[in-house]
């Protein structure tokens, strides 16, 4: 069954078009990831979707309701966490969660349930009385999405949720994320991080406001991406980058930290260890010391790069 159902929406601010007429559903109890760059349409989709903006045209159905004609409906089941901090800095970590919980109707036993669901959640249990303001950014985020999900909606949205967030609460907060989709709950969560998109059931890839590829993590590197890759790690990465766009055995090269990923031409799969050998001849030849260089599995991070690379050209 379907929490979301996406039909052919489109928004134009002006003459600008920021989300260009996609189509796509969105299972229940699925954590679903919608990913591109920053400007590619994340964010004005979700909105749209949570009856914040109206759509330019087009519809979508969001826990049973229509985004165009039942907003006030689709706002009430629904969770949505922000892209900036949403939380009140100057209320303590208590009054925070009293307020939220008031805009949903809670009060009595269930308000209290609630409150301690979401203290215990986000692992403030003895700073309730601490002001909001003084946490750190992961018990922020946590705070967050505990409050986002007090009224225990059929749906949750999660705008770049992690954003600023070090690796380990990161980490944390994906674990929250996960306990919500075991308890039925659907997550729409947009992130550039391809990385996390490696935890979602299904991801959606869009650019400049179109959608340029959907499926699961391993549904996106089996169809989109089956040419031999290799990491590398040299001692002059621009250089090195320079040279073997111009190789044309090689598809594509691109930054990933401090290495460099080489993607070769689909034909290349039989030649894979004698084109390894021969990356690091034109590199020596050109003065480039290669510590280290391996075959890699591809990441989705390899498969967004060689999408947009087709979108180009």
């Amino acid at each position: 069954m379907n929490s979301i159902e996406v039909k052919e929406l489109t928004k134009k601010f002006g003459k600008f078009t920021s989300v260009d007429n996609i189509s796509f559903d969105v299972k229940e109890g699925e954590v679903f990831g919608f990913l591109g760059a920053n400007g590619a349409g994340k964010s004005t989709t979700i909105k749209m979707l949570c009856a914040i903006l109206e759509p330019t045209s087009g519809d979508a159905i969001v826990a049973g309701y229509s985004i165009s004609k039942e907003p006030d409906n689709v706002k009430r089941n629904i969770g949505y966490m922000s892209q900036k901090f949403s939380l009140y800095s100057d209320l303590t970590v208590e009054e925070n969660i009293n307020f939220f919980a008031s805009i949903y109707g809670l009060n009595g036993g269930k308000l209290d349930e609630r409150k301690q669901w979401v203290l215990k959640t986000a692992g403030l249990e003895e700073r309730k009385d601490s002001l909001t303001g003084t946490l750190s950014t992961g018990y922020k985020q946590r705070l967050a999405l505990g409050c986002a999900v007090i009224h225990e909606p059929k749906i949750v949205f999660l705008d770049e949720p992690t954003g600023g967030v070090d690796p380990i609460s990161r980490k944390n907060f994906w674990d929250l994320i996960n306990d919500l989709s075991h308890n039925g709950i659907t997550v729409f969560v947009t992130t550039h991080y391809l990385d996390e998109a490696e935890f979602c059931n299904r991801i959606m890839m869009i650019d400049a406001g179109k959608i340029i590829a959907g499926g699961s993590p391993g549904e996106l590197k089996t169809k989109y991406l089956s040419n031999p890759i290799f990491e590398a790690e040299c001692s002059d990465t621009d250089k090195a980058i320079t040279i073997l766009d111009k190789v044309k055995w090689i598809k594509g090269t691109a930054y990933f930290g401090e290495y460099i990923h080489i993607t070769l031409n689909k034909d290349e799969v039989n030649n894979a260890d004698a084109r390894k050998s021969e990356i690091i001849k034109i590199l020596k030849d050109n003065m480039i010391e290669v510590t280290r260089i391996e075959r890699i599995a591809p990441s989705l991070e390899d498969v967004f790069v060689n999408l947009l690379e087709k979108e180009k050209s």
